[in-house]
């Protein structure tokens, strides 16, 4: 069930109008919790088994953290958290992988190794919600968090529908307070969520999916096309991807907010980042941050000599690309980014404040947008020698086909810069929230009716359901 779909927008309004219909916080949790478990349904009900054993697992394991004062047993419990949910993950995602990986290996060395791979379907939102079940027996062990003693409640915690296929990542000390009191119909501010969905949908639904069939043209066979459409489809690729999944965060916040829960932000206008670093903390933050928490900072972090503050960072990008996918050009990914963050560190440290993005201003930003753009060609699953050729036509300036690649869509990109700096800048915030509600409303209907004519007619899947 996509957040585009208009069963999507039933179901939202069955399960709006009953949550708020009911007036104690128990039946309202049961609820939601149903209707959560529902809308993850409608993949594939059997993965619910999954989502249940972490929920039953991870609950017991804070339990027992709670209670467990010797270092040994709480250390047990916390391992048996880490190897269920990374189990799960890695048997779903990362099983054929491996095997596949190893069995390479094997024949470079002249060694047989058959490869037996499993038939596996990947359960959609795996890598998601096994980081939000992992974040809450973490903190219990550090002591940053309380278990909480409601199964229902962190089972709702697990399974929230909004965010549950797709992020943001939240975490149990953002989420599971706001469950221990009664939502309150007067505190939702009903216009701010309405205006985020309706944002979303149009990144999502207008650009978004418009843009899908003209990358999967080109990415079908790069050597067809010449070294123009390689630079159109990496612009159109990013633009795509930024659409599609911040899109999905803006659905996936507002939904949440009209039934009075708050998600943390996932995107901070990433096409204003003028370096690589700030660049990551404008992009998936909620991934970035999680990263940074339980993994970055507990292998040291920038403590200690260079080189092992460098490979802090590089061990935190290379699983960074390896979370987004099982394959090598996800781990390339995030190696050439752990790369790319070293020599801004570097450029840094010889040049002081003085970095690129100080010296040029925006010139900065406009790099950086061709950098990721271009890294965005190894991301793409597509096979060796398709990715080699986009990248010579990219990066190389070398293309053999002269085939050209649409470029009818580039006109609007000066309007969406506009657009998202007037947004960055919060010029018509003020003029926004004056607007009484009646006129608030009628054009907020009249933008998605508006909407709806330049949507896609075929319906998009959402690019990190895959992941």
């Amino acid at each position: 069930m996509l957040f585009t779909e208009f069963r999507f927008f039933a179901f939202f309004a069955l399960t709006f109008l009953v949550h708020w219909m009911l007036r104690g916080n128990g039946p309202r949790k049961r609820w939601l919790l149903v209707c959560s478990y529902a809308f993850y349904s409608a993949w594939d009900w059997r993965f619910l088994s999954l989502i249940l054993i972490s929920t039953v697992v991870d609950f017991t394991a804070g339990m027992m953290l709670g209670r467990e004062r010797a270092p040994g047993g709480r250390r047990t419990w916390l391992t048996a958290s880490l190897i269920t949910n990374l189990g799960l993950l890695g048997i779903f995602k990362y099983f054929n992988f491996f095997i596949e990986s190893g069995a390479g290996l094997f024949d470079l060395l002249g060694l047989d190794f058959p490869a037996r791979t499993m038939s596996i379907v990947l359960p959609v939102g795996i890598s998601f919600y096994t980081f939000q079940t992992l974040s809450y027996t973490i903190d219990i062990y550090r002591g940053n968090l309380k278990p909480i003693r409601s199964f229902l409640d962190f089972a709702l915690f697990v399974g929230f529908f909004p965010q549950l296929v797709a992020g943001p990542i939240v975490r149990a000390v953002e989420f599971l307070p706001q469950l221990e009191t009664k939502r309150v119909l007067a505190s939702v501010n009903f216009r701010a969520c309405f205006t985020l969905f309706v944002i979303g949908f149009v990144k999502k639904a207008c650009i978004s999916d418009n843009l899908a069939p003209i990358v999967d043209r080109y990415f079908a066979d790069p050597a067809a096309f010449d070294v123009g459409s390689a630079w159109v489809a990496g612009f159109y690729y990013f633009v795509q991807f930024y659409c599609d999944f911040s899109g999905y965060s803006d659905m996936a916040i507002a939904s949440a907010g009209m039934l009075g829960y708050k998600l943390p932000l996932n995107f901070n206008f990433p096409f204003f980042a003028r370096n690589i670093g700030e660049f990551w903390h404008r992009w998936h933050i909620t991934l970035s941050f999680w990263l940074r928490d339980y993994l970055y900072i507990p292998t040291g972090g920038n403590k200690g000599s260079k080189l092992f503050h460098y490979r802090n960072l590089m061990i935190s990008f290379v699983l960074c690309g390896l979370w987004h996918g099982a394959g090598w050009n996800y781990v390339l990914f995030g190696f050439i980014h752990g790369i790319a963050v070293l020599v801004r560190v570097e450029w840094n440290r010889h040049l002081g404040e003085m970095a690129l993005s100080k010296v040029f201003g925006a010139l900065g930003a406009v790099l950086t947008f061709c950098f990721i753009s271009g890294s965005l060609i190894v991301f793409r699953p597509n096979g060796v020698e398709p990715t080699l050729t986009a990248l010579r036509a990219y990066f190389l300036f070398s293309a053999e086909g002269d085939g050209v690649l649409a470029a009818s869509f580039l006109w609007v990109f000066p309007s969406l810069v506009a657009v998202h700096w007037v947004a960055y800048k919060r010029w018509l915030s003020p003029y926004w929230r004056a607007l009484p509600n009646w006129l608030a409303c009628f054009l907020l209907g009249a933008g998605f009716a508006l909407a709806l004519q330049f949507a896609a007619k075929d319906y998009q899947p959402f690019l990190y359901f895959q992941f």
